[in-house]
């Protein structure tokens, strides 16, 4: 059977869509732009691909389609800016096969006026096409959560933007395939800039938090219990939780590279979540010094380094961070994740603790870096000798908190 949508990109992007396509009823094809990796698990793909979903690296298989979305990731480089060679890279390959009468979509993480300014001319080049007259082309801001087992594709409304009135219709219409709701923006830079709010909103309100629990340490006052009370309040409050560091797929964009306005309060939300790291190394030697040990030679075991909850995606988690620093002032590092079979840092493997109890029991330092499911935390407090939560989740008094 010939496939209806190809997703381009099979990353943390692109697998969650090309599911919600599949059990859709969806005939779907995934053009691999890369490793393919993301947030599903062995037994979600072997699913995928009993549904009929079908990776592919034939670039031909893309001439075939209705509708192509572009799910290529776009890392943020040294200078703040967005990455956005592999997106053009997926357009190049796309538009050398564009038929008249397709929809292109794009999903990636991208800059207010992307798609217009930079994605229409590649495919326009290269395909000999026009957009809005011959093929339809439109921005759908992505919003994956992996893992949230209460919001997902099928109830999680979506954003549209296209680049005509018919563009927007287009692109509404598949998506209605797969969601209860569709929005629809004015155009493709609402719909983008839509992705730039919802992004920095957190990134924001957690270097609020963040700067919080550092204020609250230094005044003796239990900030968990303060966000306990004020998320009672049933307006003008949303709560959120200060931790380690912000990982995961959700680059702040503060702008600072782009002839537009930079946006301040971000570029300040990004300096104050990019200390964390280094406020959990203070905590960890101040802990250690109170206790009567140093930094060199201490014992510390980090208890999970991936960047969310019960899921093993790494990406830009701070517990490759707080590992190197330890290692620079001297500590034994090891680790414990369920998610994480092997781990290394500065391409050296970190010793893996195959006992939990037994490991934290032998540790000068345990630190929480993430909440797993699976870990059970009265027991963790019992058995360390000494244990640091950066997530608020071990029982009142049973540890120190971040």
């Amino acid at each position: 059977m010939p496939a209806d949508l190809a997703v381009i990109g099979l990353g943390h992007l692109g697998l969650p869509l090309a599911q919600a396509a599949v059990a859709a009823g969806i005939p779907t094809i995934g053009y691999k732009t890369g490793p393919e990796g993301g947030s599903l698990t062995a037994a979600e793909l072997r699913r995928m691909h009993s549904e009929g979903f079908r990776p592919t690296t034939n670039p031909a298989e893309l001439g075939r389609v209705r509708t192509a979305v572009i799910c290529a990731p776009t890392s943020q480089g040294a200078d703040g800016a967005l990455d956005l060679q592999q997106v053009a890279a997926a357009a190049r390959t796309l538009a050398t096969r564009l038929r008249p009468h397709t929809t292109v979509i794009l999903e990636s993480p991208a800059y207010p006026g992307t798609t217009e300014d930079y994605l229409r001319p590649i495919l326009e080049e290269g395909s000999g096409l026009r957009a809005g007259r011959d093929f339809h082309l439109a921005y759908s801001p992505s919003r994956v959560d992996p893992g949230n087992r209460d919001f997902g594709p099928a109830n999680t409304p979506k954003v549209i933007g296209g680049l005509t009135s018919a563009c927007t219709e287009s692109a509404a219409t598949f998506y209605g395939r797969l969601t209860d709701k569709v929005v629809r923006a004015r155009g493709p830079r609402e719909a983008e800039t839509v992705h730039l709010l919802e992004t920095n909103y957190r990134h924001v309100n957690i270097a609020l938090v963040n700067e919080m629990a550092v204020l609250c340490h230094d005044l003796g006052v239990d900030l968990w219990d303060v966000i306990r009370c004020a998320e009672t309040k049933p307006f003008g409050f949303q709560a959120f939780r200060p931790g380690p560091g912000v990982g995961g797929h959700g680059v702040a964009q503060d702008l600072t590279d782009r002839p537009s306005r930079p946006l301040r309060m971000v570029e300040l939300a990004q300096q104050v979540n990019h200390q964390m790291p280094q406020y959990v190394i203070q905590r960890a030697a101040a802990l250690l010094n109170e206790h009567g040990k140093s930094a060199r030679g201490a014992r510390v075991l980090l208890l999970g380094v991936t960047y969310k909850a019960d899921l093993a995606d790494q990406q830009g988690s701070p517990a490759r961070e707080i590992a190197v620093r330890l290692m620079e002032l001297g500590a034994s590092v090891s680790y414990h994740d369920p998610h994480v079979p092997a781990w290394s840092v500065l391409d050296r493997p970190v010793p893996r603790a195959d006992s939990l109890y037994e490991a934290a029991a032998d540790a000068d330092l345990t630190i929480l870096l993430q909440q797993h499911r699976t870990y059970d935390l009265q027991g963790l407090s019992v058995k360390a000798q000494l244990l640091l939560d950066t997530r608020g989740a071990t029982p009142t008094g049973a540890a120190h908190r971040l």
